[in-house]
Protein backbone atom coordinates (compact mmCIF):
# COMPACT_ATOMS: atom_id res chain seq x y z
CA UNK A 1 0.00 0.00 0.00
CA UNK A 2 1.41 3.49 -1.02
CA UNK A 3 1.17 6.09 1.33
CA UNK A 4 0.09 8.76 -0.72
CA UNK A 5 -3.25 7.00 -0.76
CA UNK A 6 -3.91 6.10 2.19
CA UNK A 7 -6.12 9.27 2.53
CA UNK A 8 -7.85 8.83 -0.30
CA UNK A 9 -8.84 5.51 0.60
CA UNK A 10 -10.23 6.93 4.00
CA UNK A 11 -12.33 8.92 2.40
CA UNK A 12 -13.89 6.70 0.36
CA UNK A 13 -14.46 4.33 3.33
CA UNK A 14 -16.20 7.34 5.01
CA UNK A 15 -18.39 8.14 2.60
CA UNK A 16 -20.08 4.76 2.25
CA UNK A 17 -21.59 5.65 4.94
CA UNK A 18 -22.15 9.61 4.47
CA UNK A 19 -25.06 9.48 7.54
CA UNK A 20 -23.27 7.41 10.05
CA UNK A 21 -19.80 9.56 9.65
CA UNK A 22 -21.73 12.72 9.91
CA UNK A 23 -23.14 11.89 13.16
CA UNK A 24 -19.61 10.53 14.48
CA UNK A 25 -18.13 13.79 14.03
CA UNK A 26 -21.23 15.37 15.12
CA UNK A 27 -19.34 16.23 18.52
CA UNK A 28 -16.15 17.32 17.09
CA UNK A 29 -18.42 20.12 15.28
CA UNK A 30 -20.22 21.07 18.38
CA UNK A 31 -16.75 20.97 20.55
CA UNK A 32 -14.78 22.86 18.04
CA UNK A 33 -18.02 25.68 17.09
CA UNK A 34 -18.71 26.41 20.66
CA UNK A 35 -14.79 26.63 21.17
CA UNK A 36 -14.41 29.36 18.50
CA UNK A 37 -17.66 31.16 19.28
CA UNK A 38 -17.60 31.30 22.52
CA UNK A 39 -13.82 32.90 22.71
CA UNK A 40 -14.63 35.36 19.62
CA UNK A 41 -17.62 36.23 21.99
CA UNK A 42 -15.46 36.69 24.81
CA UNK A 43 -13.07 38.85 22.97
CA UNK A 44 -15.70 41.00 21.83
CA UNK A 45 -17.17 41.51 25.26
CA UNK A 46 -14.00 42.32 26.11
CA UNK A 47 -13.50 44.97 23.39
CA UNK A 48 -16.82 46.50 24.69
CA UNK A 49 -15.87 47.09 28.12
CA UNK A 50 -12.57 48.43 27.48
CA UNK A 51 -14.28 50.94 24.28
CA UNK A 52 -17.08 51.89 27.47
CA UNK A 53 -14.65 52.92 30.09
CA UNK A 54 -12.37 54.42 27.01
CA UNK A 55 -15.74 56.61 26.88
CA UNK A 56 -15.65 57.25 30.46
CA UNK A 57 -12.35 58.59 30.40
CA UNK A 58 -8.43 58.01 30.27
CA UNK A 59 -6.68 56.30 33.41
CA UNK A 60 -9.72 57.96 35.12
CA UNK A 61 -9.70 58.53 38.93
CA UNK A 62 -13.23 60.08 40.75
CA UNK A 63 -12.13 61.51 43.94
CA UNK A 64 -15.20 62.61 46.02
CA UNK A 65 -16.09 63.84 49.38
CA UNK A 66 -16.80 62.46 52.68
CA UNK A 67 -20.25 61.20 53.76
CA UNK A 68 -22.81 62.61 56.68
CA UNK A 69 -24.02 60.67 59.22
CA UNK A 70 -26.91 62.26 61.13
CA UNK A 71 -29.46 60.50 63.92
CA UNK A 72 -28.16 57.36 62.60
CA UNK A 73 -28.65 57.71 58.77
CA UNK A 74 -25.59 57.87 57.08
CA UNK A 75 -25.71 59.58 53.49
CA UNK A 76 -23.24 58.41 50.30
CA UNK A 77 -19.61 60.02 49.66
CA UNK A 78 -20.20 63.42 48.59
CA UNK A 79 -22.86 64.63 50.82
CA UNK A 80 -20.44 66.12 53.57
CA UNK A 81 -18.06 69.08 51.34
CA UNK A 82 -14.79 68.01 52.51
CA UNK A 83 -12.29 68.72 49.66
CA UNK A 84 -11.37 72.09 48.85
CA UNK A 85 -9.68 74.16 45.77
CA UNK A 86 -6.28 73.71 47.80
CA UNK A 87 -6.39 70.22 47.75
CA UNK A 88 -7.63 70.26 44.21
CA UNK A 89 -3.90 72.34 43.50
CA UNK A 90 -1.63 69.96 45.84
CA UNK A 91 -3.17 67.56 43.60
CA UNK A 92 -1.94 69.00 40.44
CA UNK A 93 1.24 69.92 41.71
CA UNK A 94 2.43 67.28 44.31
CA UNK A 95 0.94 63.81 42.93
CA UNK A 96 3.79 62.99 40.24
CA UNK A 97 1.68 59.65 39.13
CA UNK A 98 -1.13 62.30 38.14
CA UNK A 99 -1.41 64.13 34.24
CA UNK A 100 -4.75 65.99 35.33
CA UNK A 101 -6.97 67.05 37.72
CA UNK A 102 -10.35 68.69 37.02
CA UNK A 103 -13.32 69.84 39.27
CA UNK A 104 -16.56 68.95 38.37
CA UNK A 105 -19.62 70.53 39.73
CA UNK A 106 -22.72 69.53 37.79
CA UNK A 107 -26.67 70.35 38.22
CA UNK A 108 -29.60 69.88 36.31
CA UNK A 109 -31.24 72.98 33.92
CA UNK A 110 -32.98 74.43 31.32
CA UNK A 111 -31.47 75.95 28.61
CA UNK A 112 -33.14 77.76 26.22
CA UNK A 113 -32.14 77.78 22.07
CA UNK A 114 -33.27 79.44 18.84
CA UNK A 115 -37.06 80.47 18.80
CA UNK A 116 -37.97 79.01 22.04
CA UNK A 117 -36.41 76.07 21.70
CA UNK A 118 -35.24 74.61 24.86
CA UNK A 119 -34.10 71.77 26.75
CA UNK A 120 -33.12 70.43 29.79
CA UNK A 121 -29.98 68.61 30.73
CA UNK A 122 -27.07 68.49 32.79
CA UNK A 123 -24.35 71.66 33.25
CA UNK A 124 -21.04 70.62 34.37
CA UNK A 125 -18.57 73.47 35.53
CA UNK A 126 -15.10 72.33 34.98
CA UNK A 127 -11.80 73.31 33.71
CA UNK A 128 -10.06 72.41 30.42
CA UNK A 129 -8.13 69.44 31.68
CA UNK A 130 -11.34 67.76 31.71
CA UNK A 131 -11.87 67.03 28.16
CA UNK A 132 -8.36 65.80 27.95
CA UNK A 133 -9.65 63.51 30.72
CA UNK A 134 -12.96 62.26 29.49
CA UNK A 135 -11.16 61.80 26.26
CA UNK A 136 -13.96 63.87 24.79
CA UNK A 137 -12.70 65.36 21.26
CA UNK A 138 -14.10 68.42 19.17
CA UNK A 139 -16.09 67.99 16.60
CA UNK A 140 -16.81 72.08 15.87
CA UNK A 141 -15.60 75.08 17.23
CA UNK A 142 -13.41 75.15 20.29
CA UNK A 143 -13.57 74.47 23.82
CA UNK A 144 -12.91 77.17 26.42
CA UNK A 145 -9.42 78.21 27.69
CA UNK A 146 -7.69 79.42 30.99
CA UNK A 147 -8.58 83.19 30.17
CA UNK A 148 -12.29 82.24 29.84
CA UNK A 149 -11.81 80.27 33.33
CA UNK A 150 -10.24 83.35 34.84
CA UNK A 151 -12.70 85.94 33.69
CA UNK A 152 -15.83 83.78 34.75
CA UNK A 153 -16.28 83.93 31.10
CA UNK A 154 -20.29 83.29 29.71
CA UNK A 155 -18.99 80.90 27.09
CA UNK A 156 -20.53 76.63 26.32
CA UNK A 157 -19.52 73.72 25.16
CA UNK A 158 -22.89 71.52 24.14
CA UNK A 159 -22.94 67.50 23.39
CA UNK A 160 -24.53 66.49 20.35
CA UNK A 161 -28.00 65.30 21.68
CA UNK A 162 -28.52 69.01 23.50
CA UNK A 163 -27.48 70.89 20.38
CA UNK A 164 -29.81 68.41 18.12
CA UNK A 165 -33.03 69.31 21.40
CA UNK A 166 -32.25 73.40 20.41
CA UNK A 167 -31.21 74.13 16.80
CA UNK A 168 -31.93 71.10 15.38
CA UNK A 169 -30.07 68.28 13.27
CA UNK A 170 -27.09 68.48 11.19
CA UNK A 171 -27.37 72.81 12.52
CA UNK A 172 -23.74 73.87 13.47
CA UNK A 173 -24.06 75.70 17.15
CA UNK A 174 -20.82 77.56 16.94
CA UNK A 175 -21.40 81.01 17.74
CA UNK A 176 -25.08 80.91 18.08
CA UNK A 177 -26.26 82.43 22.21
CA UNK A 178 -28.63 80.35 24.15
CA UNK A 179 -29.86 80.91 27.70
CA UNK A 180 -29.55 79.48 31.25
CA UNK A 181 -31.41 80.92 33.84
CA UNK A 182 -31.92 84.28 31.59
CA UNK A 183 -27.96 84.92 31.68
CA UNK A 184 -26.77 84.42 27.66
CA UNK A 185 -23.83 81.97 27.13
CA UNK A 186 -21.74 82.33 23.44
CA UNK A 187 -21.80 78.41 21.81
CA UNK A 188 -18.01 78.08 21.22
CA UNK A 189 -18.32 73.94 20.78
CA UNK A 190 -20.11 71.48 19.56
CA UNK A 191 -18.36 67.76 20.94
CA UNK A 192 -17.76 64.86 19.21
CA UNK A 193 -20.73 62.26 19.98
CA UNK A 194 -19.71 59.86 22.22
CA UNK A 195 -23.04 57.94 22.51
CA UNK A 196 -24.45 56.16 25.22
CA UNK A 197 -23.32 54.49 28.54
CA UNK A 198 -24.14 50.82 29.61
CA UNK A 199 -26.64 51.88 31.95
CA UNK A 200 -28.71 53.67 28.97
CA UNK A 201 -27.11 57.54 29.77
CA UNK A 202 -26.43 59.73 27.10
CA UNK A 203 -23.00 60.88 27.06
CA UNK A 204 -24.32 63.73 24.93
CA UNK A 205 -26.88 65.37 26.76
CA UNK A 206 -24.40 67.53 28.73
CA UNK A 207 -22.97 71.35 28.18
CA UNK A 208 -19.89 72.46 29.88
CA UNK A 209 -18.92 75.95 31.09
CA UNK A 210 -15.69 77.10 33.26
CA UNK A 211 -16.22 76.45 36.67
CA UNK A 212 -16.28 80.14 37.93
CA UNK A 213 -19.02 81.29 35.60
CA UNK A 214 -20.18 78.13 37.24
CA UNK A 215 -20.44 79.14 40.66
CA UNK A 216 -20.85 83.23 39.44
CA UNK A 217 -24.05 82.45 37.40
CA UNK A 218 -25.38 79.41 37.99
CA UNK A 219 -24.66 77.83 41.55
CA UNK A 220 -23.53 79.79 44.56
CA UNK A 221 -19.73 78.01 45.33
CA UNK A 222 -19.08 77.20 48.91
CA UNK A 223 -16.00 79.48 49.14
CA UNK A 224 -12.89 77.16 49.84
CA UNK A 225 -14.78 73.75 49.58
CA UNK A 226 -15.97 72.23 46.38
CA UNK A 227 -19.07 71.53 46.02
CA UNK A 228 -18.75 68.60 43.42
CA UNK A 229 -16.55 65.87 42.96
CA UNK A 230 -12.45 66.03 40.82
CA UNK A 231 -11.72 64.05 37.89
CA UNK A 232 -7.93 62.70 37.67
CA UNK A 233 -6.41 61.08 34.79
CA UNK A 234 -3.27 59.26 35.75
CA UNK A 235 0.37 60.05 33.31
CA UNK A 236 -0.66 55.92 32.09
CA UNK A 237 -2.53 53.05 33.46
CA UNK A 238 -0.02 51.33 35.41
CA UNK A 239 0.29 54.68 36.96
CA UNK A 240 -3.45 54.43 38.29
CA UNK A 241 -2.57 52.62 41.00
CA UNK A 242 0.24 54.47 42.57
CA UNK A 243 -1.89 58.21 41.29
CA UNK A 244 -4.49 56.60 43.83
CA UNK A 245 -2.08 55.98 46.63
CA UNK A 246 0.11 59.70 46.20
CA UNK A 247 -3.72 61.47 46.38
CA UNK A 248 -4.73 59.42 49.14
CA UNK A 249 -1.52 60.31 51.56
CA UNK A 250 -1.93 64.06 50.38
CA UNK A 251 -5.44 64.46 51.05
CA UNK A 252 -4.45 62.69 54.42
CA UNK A 253 -2.02 64.57 55.47
CA UNK A 254 -4.14 68.18 54.20
CA UNK A 255 -7.09 67.43 56.26
CA UNK A 256 -4.67 66.29 59.73
CA UNK A 257 -6.25 62.98 59.41
CA UNK A 258 -4.43 60.48 62.11
CA UNK A 259 -3.69 56.70 61.80
CA UNK A 260 -6.74 55.56 63.21
CA UNK A 261 -9.15 58.04 61.10
CA UNK A 262 -10.87 56.76 58.25
CA UNK A 263 -10.93 59.07 54.72
CA UNK A 264 -13.16 62.06 55.14
CA UNK A 265 -12.82 61.27 51.07
CA UNK A 266 -13.35 58.42 48.56
CA UNK A 267 -11.88 57.87 45.36
CA UNK A 268 -12.91 55.61 42.92
CA UNK A 269 -10.61 53.83 40.36
CA UNK A 270 -12.46 53.06 36.62
CA UNK A 271 -9.04 51.27 35.95
CA UNK A 272 -9.53 48.41 38.16
CA UNK A 273 -13.34 48.68 37.63
CA UNK A 274 -12.56 48.07 33.55
CA UNK A 275 -10.14 45.35 34.75
CA UNK A 276 -12.32 43.24 37.35
CA UNK A 277 -14.80 43.92 34.16
CA UNK A 278 -12.35 41.90 31.99
CA UNK A 279 -11.30 39.34 34.55
CA UNK A 280 -15.14 38.29 34.63
CA UNK A 281 -15.80 38.05 31.37
CA UNK A 282 -12.25 36.14 30.71
CA UNK A 283 -13.11 33.31 33.46
CA UNK A 284 -16.50 33.01 31.82
CA UNK A 285 -14.75 32.67 28.51
CA UNK A 286 -12.56 30.05 30.21
CA UNK A 287 -15.15 28.40 31.73
CA UNK A 288 -17.30 27.99 27.98
CA UNK A 289 -14.04 27.01 26.72
CA UNK A 290 -13.59 23.97 28.96
CA UNK A 291 -17.19 23.35 28.28
CA UNK A 292 -16.59 23.04 24.90
CA UNK A 293 -13.22 20.85 25.26
CA UNK A 294 -15.21 18.59 27.05
CA UNK A 295 -17.16 18.61 23.66
CA UNK A 296 -14.44 17.91 22.11
CA UNK A 297 -13.61 14.39 24.12
CA UNK A 298 -16.94 13.48 24.36
CA UNK A 299 -16.63 13.64 20.40
CA UNK A 300 -13.28 11.77 20.18
CA UNK A 301 -15.34 8.65 22.10
CA UNK A 302 -18.24 8.53 19.38
CA UNK A 303 -15.05 8.41 16.68
CA UNK A 304 -13.59 5.59 18.97
CA UNK A 305 -17.09 3.70 19.23
CA UNK A 306 -17.51 3.90 15.52
CA UNK A 307 -14.16 3.03 14.81
CA UNK A 308 -14.14 -0.56 16.43
CA UNK A 309 -17.88 -0.71 15.10
CA UNK A 310 -16.29 -0.26 11.59
CA UNK A 311 -13.23 -3.17 12.69
CA UNK A 312 -15.67 -5.52 13.31
CA UNK A 313 -17.54 -4.92 10.54
CA UNK A 314 -14.74 -4.93 7.94
CA UNK A 315 -13.10 -8.10 9.67
CA UNK A 316 -13.27 -10.04 6.64
CA UNK A 317 -11.62 -6.91 4.40
CA UNK A 318 -8.88 -6.91 6.46
CA UNK A 319 -8.10 -10.64 6.39
CA UNK A 320 -8.39 -10.17 2.55
CA UNK A 321 -5.80 -7.39 2.66
CA UNK A 322 -3.29 -9.12 4.99
CA UNK A 323 -3.27 -12.35 2.78
CA UNK A 324 -2.65 -10.32 -0.66
CA UNK A 325 0.12 -8.57 1.22
CA UNK A 326 -0.86 -5.76 3.14
CA UNK A 327 1.36 -5.51 6.24
CA UNK A 328 0.00 -4.70 10.14
CA UNK A 329 0.86 -1.16 10.04
CA UNK A 330 -0.84 -0.36 6.24
CA UNK A 331 -4.12 -1.78 7.99
CA UNK A 332 -3.36 0.07 11.08
CA UNK A 333 -2.36 3.59 8.70
CA UNK A 334 -5.65 3.03 6.72
CA UNK A 335 -8.25 3.01 9.94
CA UNK A 336 -5.67 6.03 11.57
CA UNK A 337 -6.10 7.58 8.18
CA UNK A 338 -10.16 7.00 8.81
CA UNK A 339 -10.22 8.58 12.13
CA UNK A 340 -8.19 11.32 11.62
CA UNK A 341 -9.93 12.32 8.40
CA UNK A 342 -13.28 11.83 10.41
CA UNK A 343 -12.59 14.51 13.28
CA UNK A 344 -10.20 17.02 10.96
CA UNK A 345 -13.71 17.40 8.67
CA UNK A 346 -15.41 17.65 11.95
CA UNK A 347 -13.33 20.47 12.90
CA UNK A 348 -13.30 21.94 9.66
CA UNK A 349 -17.18 21.74 9.83
CA UNK A 350 -16.91 23.25 13.73
CA UNK A 351 -14.57 25.93 12.59
CA UNK A 352 -16.88 27.75 9.92
CA UNK A 353 -20.14 26.99 12.18
CA UNK A 354 -18.28 28.54 15.19
CA UNK A 355 -17.17 32.16 13.16
CA UNK A 356 -20.65 31.88 11.57
CA UNK A 357 -22.52 31.59 15.31
CA UNK A 358 -19.89 34.45 16.79
CA UNK A 359 -21.08 36.28 13.34
CA UNK A 360 -24.20 36.33 14.38
CA UNK A 361 -24.01 36.79 18.25
CA UNK A 362 -21.64 39.95 17.87
CA UNK A 363 -24.16 41.32 15.54
CA UNK A 364 -26.69 40.89 17.81
CA UNK A 365 -25.46 42.45 20.67
CA UNK A 366 -24.08 45.44 18.64
CA UNK A 367 -20.73 44.05 19.47
CA UNK A 368 -17.05 43.80 17.35
CA UNK A 369 -16.32 40.27 15.49
CA UNK A 370 -13.14 39.70 17.33
CA UNK A 371 -12.35 36.17 16.06
CA UNK A 372 -9.36 34.54 17.19
CA UNK A 373 -6.81 33.27 14.82
CA UNK A 374 -4.70 31.69 17.13
CA UNK A 375 -7.94 29.57 19.12
CA UNK A 376 -8.96 28.71 15.50
CA UNK A 377 -5.41 26.66 14.36
CA UNK A 378 -5.73 25.35 18.20
CA UNK A 379 -9.43 24.03 18.09
CA UNK A 380 -8.38 22.42 14.57
CA UNK A 381 -5.26 21.37 15.70
CA UNK A 382 -6.79 19.34 19.17
CA UNK A 383 -9.44 17.86 16.67
CA UNK A 384 -6.79 15.95 15.02
CA UNK A 385 -4.85 14.80 18.31
CA UNK A 386 -8.43 13.79 19.00
CA UNK A 387 -8.74 11.95 16.28
CA UNK A 388 -5.20 10.19 16.62
CA UNK A 389 -5.89 10.19 20.46
CA UNK A 390 -9.18 8.10 20.02
CA UNK A 391 -8.58 6.54 16.22
CA UNK A 392 -4.96 4.60 17.62
CA UNK A 393 -6.67 1.82 19.43
CA UNK A 394 -8.93 0.79 17.10
CA UNK A 395 -6.55 1.10 14.66
CA UNK A 396 -4.04 -1.28 16.49
CA UNK A 397 -6.94 -3.89 17.34
CA UNK A 398 -7.32 -3.80 13.22
CA UNK A 399 -3.40 -4.12 12.37
CA UNK A 400 -3.46 -7.24 15.50
CA UNK A 401 -6.10 -9.26 13.56
CA UNK A 402 -5.19 -12.36 12.55
CA UNK A 403 -5.64 -13.05 8.55
CA UNK A 404 -7.03 -16.47 8.83
CA UNK A 405 -9.08 -15.58 11.80
CA UNK A 406 -10.16 -12.66 9.57
CA UNK A 407 -10.90 -14.53 6.90
CA UNK A 408 -13.05 -16.71 8.77
CA UNK A 409 -15.11 -14.42 10.19
CA UNK A 410 -18.81 -14.03 8.95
Amino acid sequence: MNLANVMPIALTALLRNKTRSFLTALGVIIGVASVISMVAVGEGAKARVSGVFAAMGTNMLIVLSGSTSTGGVAGGFGSLPTLTWEDLRTIRTQAPAVRWAAPAQMTKATIMGAEDQNWTTSITGTSPEFFDIRNWVLDKGSLFGDSDLESGAKVIVIGGTVSDKLFGPGVDPVGKTVRIRAVPFLVVGLLERKGQSPMGTDYDDAAFIPVSTFQDQIQGGLQKYISGIIVVSAITEDDTKRAQIEITSLLRDRHHLGAQDDDDFNIRNLTEMANAQQQGTQALTALLAAIAIVSLVVGGIGIMNIMLVSVTERTREIGVRMAVGAKPWHVLAQFLAEAVTLSMLGGLLGVILGSVIARVVAARLGWAYTPRVDMILLSFGFSALVGVGFGLYPARKASRLDPIEALRYE
